[in-house]
C-alpha cells in the first residue's frame, strides 16, 4: 500500500455537527501531532488491551499496573486494584450476555486499557475510544494495483468504565466529553467530578469525597473534637478531600483547622518525619483527618512511630484507607484506634467462585492473566527461547487461586460490576424506548447516541450486586453510603478493623464499642483550648474560632454568657461560681454585737445614774443645795442629759420610719438642750459679773423665768430645723449596698439604716456644737469668779472635757469612711461619744451636790453671810452674793 499525498490529512467526525471542528481544534493542540500520535498510540494500543468482540462495545480503563519509575509508563502489577476489577468487569459481562431479560439478543462487547496509574499514560490510551468518530481523508491513498485501501473501521465504543483514580477520570473525562462518550467510574470520588458543567458525561458509582467529607466532620463532631490537622497526598483525590473537608467544616463551624499538610508526589528522604515534626506544633490537636495512598499511609505511621509518638496522633482515614491491612503492616500499634470510612460494599460471592475458578487455560482473553499468575503463585512461567530464573520455581499450571495462595475480594469489584449493570440497564431501556418489538440492534441506536445515552444512565434505579440501588443525581453521583470502622488492637479476640457505625446523609456511631490505645474507653482529647470553668469567660484568638483563653469574671461581675461578664446590680453580688447573680445579704447592727453592748451599757448607767440625781433633787427639792443649782435650769439640763443617753437606744434600734423620725429629733435635741441649758447658765453668771464691775444694779434677764424662756428659744431652733428637715424629706429607712461593698464580693453587705448620710449627722449636731463652743467661751470668760457662789467653774471644766471628747469623735467617726465596719464604728463612735459628754456634764455639775445631799445633810443648809475679799471698786462680789442668796431663798 503506497501513498500519493500527505500522509497527514484533515481529521472530520460523524455527523452534520459544525461544532467538533472548533472542538477538535483545541484537542489537536492539546494531544500534539494527531496524525503520528494517533498511529503510534493505535500501534502501542492494541497488544495491551482485551478485546471482546459484541454488538455494543463498552470501554474499560483500569489501572492493571502502578505509575512506573521515571521514565518508564508502567511499573508492577497491581493484583487487586487491577486484575480484580478488571476481572469484575468482565464477570459482569459475562453475567448481562447470559441473562435473557436483560439485553436480549445483544451482546456486550468490551476494549479495556491499562491505565498504569498515570494520568497522562491514561489520556494517550483513551484515544483508543474516539477512533471509530473520527475519519481520515484517505482519498490521497492508493493501494500499489491504484484501488484505495481496505481500512479496517474500528468498533465504536459507547460507554467507558473507569477509570479508578480520580485524576486519570479527569484527564480522561475532558476528552470524553468532547466526543460525547458517557463514562461510568467504580472508585473515582474527587468532589471536583461533580461539577456538571465540567464533566457533564461523568457518572459514578461511589460517592464523592464531598459525601465521605461530610461523614468524617460528623464523626469528628460525634467525637467532641474542633481542633483537628489535616493530610493529604498530592493529587486530585487527596488534595480534593481534604478542600471538601475544610470547607464543610468552615460552613457548618464548630470545627478548626491546626495544619493541613500536603504529602508530596515524590517524597524526598526524610519528609514524612518533618511532617510529623509540623503536627506536633499544634500538638493539642490529636486528630488527624488523612486522605492518602496506601504508601503514604504506611510511612507516616512509622515516621509517628521513629518520634516516639505511638498512641498519640488519632487518625481518621478515608475510603483509600478504609479497612486495608496493608497500610498498617506491621505498624498496628501506631494505627490502633484509627477510624476509617468506606464506601458500604458487600462481598459478591458469584465473582469469588468465577475468579477463583481462573486458570491460565480458561481466562486465555485477559492478557495479563499469566503476569498475575507468576506473581500470586510466585513462579515463573517458561517460554520458548526463555532461560528460567533459577531462584524462582517453575510454574505448573495446576495452581489455583485461594488453595496455592491467599485471595480476599478487592473492595471495589461490587462497584465495577455496579457501573457495568448501570450501563447496560441504561442500554436495555434505550433499546425498548428505541426499537420496540425489535430483536438486536436496530437503526435507532446504530450508531448509539452519546448524550441519549446519558440521560438513559443518569435515570437508571436497580438493585445492585450488594442489594443496595443504584442510582445517580443530577450530577451524577451515587448516594452517599458508608461504613464506618475501628481498627482495634485490645479485649478482642480477632484484632483488626470493627464496624462501629454507618453514614446514610446521617451518622450513626456506637461510641460504646469504640476503645483507644491500650484498650482504653474513654475518648481521647482533640480541642485547642479546654472548655473554661464555670465564672469564666472566653477570650477568642483571633482568626482561630476554636481557640480562647479563659479569663475570671473578677469583682462583682458574673458570666452572662460564654463570652461575656457582666456587673451584678448594686443591690446584689455575684454566687461563688459567678454563673449568675444573688441578692446582698442585709444587716442592721444587732443589740448582741459588741459594738451595741459597750455604747448601751454606757447609756444604760448614764440613764440609771440620771434617774437617780433626778430622783434626789426632786426629794430634795427645797433643799439650799438645790435651790442654790437653780432648780429649774438643772431639771432641763438633767432631761437634755437623759435624752442624750436615751439616743443610742435608738440609734441601735432596727431601723423604721418611727425609728428614724426619732433618730433625727433626738439626735441633736437632746445635746441642745444640755447646752442650752449650760449656756444660759454661763451667760448669766458672766453679764453679772462684767455688770458688777460698773454698778450694783443687776442686769436683765436673770431671774429662773428668764432663764428657763432663753433656754428654749435656744432649744426652739434646733426643733425648729428638724421639722423643716422633717418637711423636705420625711424620715425613711434605705438599704445602703456601697458602704459594705469590698473588692471581695463575699463579704458584700446591704446596710439597712435610716436615711442620714455623716454630712446629715454632722449637721444634725452642729447646733449642739455651735452651743457648745459658745457655752466653752462663756465659762473661760467667767473663770475668775468665786467658785464659792456660782457653777462657773464646774461648767467650765465640764466645756473642756466635752470639747476633747468631741475633738477625739470627729477623727474617729470620719477616720473609719473606708472600713468595712463602718457603720458599727460611727454608731458606736457617736453613742459613745454622747455618752460620755453627757457622763461628763452629770459627774461634774450633780454628782458632787448628790454626795453632800446624801452623805453630808449638814452641809445642805442655809448659808448666812460670809466673809470674802472684796475687790476694791467692784461690786461683783455683791452682786453675785446677791444672785447666790435669792437663788437659794
Amino acid at each position: 500500500m503506497t501513498s500519493s499525498g500527505p500522509a497527514l490529512r484533515p481529521v472530520y467526525l460523524n455527523g452534520p455537527s459544525a461544532l467538533w471542528p472548533r472542538l477538535l481544534l483545541p484537542l489537536w493542540v492539546w494531544i500534539g501531532e494527531p496524525g503520528v500520535q494517533v498511529r503510534a498510540s493505535h500501534q502501542h494500543i492494541l497488544p495491551h488491551s482485551i478485546k471482546l468482540p459484541g454488538d455494543i462495545t463498552l470501554g474499560g480503563l483500569f489501572p492493571i499496573h502502578s505509575r512506573g519509575p521515571h521514565g518508564v509508563n508502567c511499573g508492577e502489577l497491581k493484583k487487586e486494584k487491577g486484575i480484580h476489577r478488571m476481572e469484575a468487569m468482565l464477570y459482569a459481562l459475562d453475567q448481562i450476555n447470559s441473562d435473557p431479560d436483560l439485553l436480549p439478543n445483544i451482546t456486550l462487547g468490551a476494549r479495556i486499557l491499562d491505565t498504569c496509574s498515570r494520568d497522562t499514560y491514561a489520556l494517550e490510551q483513551s484515544l483508543t475510544f474516539v477512533q471509530a468518530l473520527i475519519q481520515k481523508d484517505t482519498s490521497d491513498i492508493r493501494c500499489s494495483n491504484g484501488e484505495p485501501p481496505l481500512i479496517r473501521k474500528p468498533e465504536k465504543v459507547v460507554g467507558v468504565i473507569g477509570a479508578s483514580a480520580s485524576s486519570v477520570s479527569i484527564m480522561v473525562a475532558n476528552i470524553l466529553r468532547l466526543f460525547e462518550i458517557p463514562q461510568v467510574s467504580y472508585a473515582s470520588t474527587a468532589p471536583e467530578l461533580s461539577d456538571n458543567n465540567r464533566y457533564d458525561f461523568f457518572s459514578r458509582v461511589v460517592p464523592p469525597d464531598s459525601y465521605q467529607a461530610q461523614a468524617m466532620l460528623d464523626i469528628v463532631k460525634a467525637l467532641g473534637w474542633n481542633y483537628v490537622s489535616t493530610l493529604a497526598s498530592e493529587g486530585n483525590y487527596g488534595e480534593s478531600g481534604v478542600e471538601a473537608f475544610m470547607q464543610i467544616s468552615r460552613e457548618a463551624g464548630g470545627v478548626c483547622i491546626a495544619q493541613s499538610v500536603k504529602i508530596p508526589r515524590e517524597p524526598t528522604a526524610g519528609e514524612f518525619d518533618k511532617i510529623i515534626k509540623r503536627l506536633m506544633e499544634t500538638s493539642n490537636a490529636r486528630g488527624v483527618i488523612i486522605f492518602a495512598n496506601e504508601d503514604d499511609i504506611k510511612r507516616v505511621l512509622e515516621a509517628a512511630r521513629q518520634a516516639n509518638l505511638t498512641g498519640h496522633f488519632l487518625f481518621v482515614g478515608s475510603d483509600s484507607w478504609g479497612a486495608k491491612s496493608s497500610p498498617i503492616a506491621e505498624l498496628e500499634d501506631v494505627a490502633e484506634g484509627a477510624v476509617t470510612i468506606l464506601p458500604k460494599r458487600a462481598s459478591i460471592d458469584g465473582f469469588d467462585q468465577y475468579f477463583m475458578s481462573r486458570s491460565l487455560e480458561n481466562n486465555r482473553r485477559n492478557i495479563w492473566f499469566a503476569e498475575f499468575w507468576e506473581d500470586d503463585f510466585r513462579c515463573k512461567l517458561t517460554h520458548p527461547g526463555l532461560k528460567l530464573d533459577p531462584d524462582k520455581k517453575k510454574c505448573t499450571g495446576g495452581e489455583r487461586i485461594g488453595r496455592d495462595s491467599s485471595y480476599e475480594q478487592e473492595g471495589k469489584v461490587q462497584f465495577v460490576i455496579d457501573a457495568v449493570y448501570a450501563v447496560a440497564y441504561a442500554l436495555h431501556n434505550m433499546h425498548q424506548d428505541l426499537c420496540p418489538n425489535s430483536y438486536g440492534v436496530c437503526s435507532s441506536m446504530d450508531p448509539v447516541e452519546g448524550r441519549l445515552l446519558l440521560d438513559y444512565i443518569r435515570a437508571v434505579n436497580f438493585n445492585g450486586s450488594a442489594g443496595t440501588s443504584v442510582l445517580f443525581n443530577e450530577n451524577g453521583d451515587a448516594p452517599g453510603r458508608y461504613d464506618i470502622f475501628q481498627f482495634q488492637m485490645t479485649n478482642h479476640s480477632h484484632p483488626g478493623y470493627h464496624v462501629i457505625g454507618q453514614w446514610t446523609n446521617n451518622l450513626r456511631l456506637n461510641l460504646e464499642e469504640m476503645q483507644w490505645s491500650g484498650g482504653d474507653k474513654t475518648v481521647p482529647e482533640s480541642i485547642c483550648s479546654f472548655p473554661c470553668k464555670p465564672g469564666e469567660r472566653k477570650k477568642m484568638v483571633k482568626g482561630v474560632p476554636c481557640c480562647w483563653h479563659c479569663e475570671l469574671c473578677d469583682g462583682y461581675q458574673y458570666q452572662l454568657d460564654e463570652f461575656t461578664c457582666e456587673t451584678c446590680p448594686k443591690d446584689m453580688r455575684p454566687v461563688p461560681n459567678r454563673t449568675a447573680c444573688c441578692p446582698t445579704p442585709i444587716i442592721k447592727l444587732e443589740w448582741n454585737s459588741p459594738w451595741a453592748l459597750v455604747p448601751a451599757s454606757l447609756a444604760m448607767l448614764g440613764i440609771l445614774a440620771t434617774s437617780a440625781v433626778v430622783i434626789t433633787f426632786i426629794r430634795f427639792n427645797d433643799t439650799p443645795i438645790v435651790r442654790a443649782s437653780g432648780r429649774e435650769l438643772s431639771y432641763v439640763l438633767l432631761t437634755g442629759i437623759f435624752l442624750i443617753y436615751l439616743i443610742t437606744f435608738l440609734m441601735i434600734a432596727e431601723p423604721g420610719a418611727v425609728v428614724c423620725a426619732f433618730r433625727r429629733l433626738l439626735l441633736g435635741l437632746g445635746m441642745a438642750i444640755t447646752y442650752s441649758a449650760m449656756l444660759t447658765k454661763t451667760n448669766r453668771i458672766y453679764r453679772i459679773f462684767e455688770q458688777g464691775k460698773k454698778s450694783v444694779t443687776p442686769p436683765k434677764f436673770i431671774s429662773p423665768t428668764s432663764q428657763l424662756v432663753i433656754t428654749f428659744i435656744l432649744i426652739s431652733v434646733q426643733v425648729l430645723g428638724v421639722f423643716v428637715w422633717f418637711g423636705v424629706v420625711p424620715p425613711h429607712t434605705i438599704i445602703d449596698y456601697e458602704e459594705l461593698r469590698p473588692p471581695n464580693p463575699d463579704l458584700a453587705r446591704g446596710i439597712l439604716k435610716c436615711d442620714m448620710s455623716d454630712l446629715s449627722i454632722i449637721c444634725c449636731l452642729s447646733y449642739s456644737i455651735v452651743l457648745m463652743v459658745t457655752c466653752t467661751v462663756y465659762a473661760v470668760k467667767s473663770r475668775g469668779v468665786p467658785e464659792t457662789f456660782n457653777e462657773a467653774k464646774p461648767i467650765g471644766f465640764t466645756m473642756y472635757t466635752t470639747c476633747i471628747v468631741w475633738l477625739a469623735f470627729v477623727p474617729i467617726f470620719f477616720g473609719t469612711a473606708q472600713s468595712t465596719e463602718k457603720m458599727f464604728i460611727q454608731t458606736a463612735t457617736l453613742t459613745v461619744s454622747m455618752s460620755m459628754s453627757a457622763s461628763v456634764s452629770l459627774g461634774m455639775l450633780y454628782m458632787p451636790k448628790v454626795y453632800v445631799i446624801i452623805f453630808h445633810p449638814e452641809q445642805n443648809v442655809q448659808k448666812r453671810k460670809r466673809s470674802f475679799k472684796v475687790r476694791p471698786q467692784s461690786s461683783a462680789p455683791v452682786l453675785l452674793e446677791a444672785v447666790h442668796q435669792g437663788s437659794a431663798g
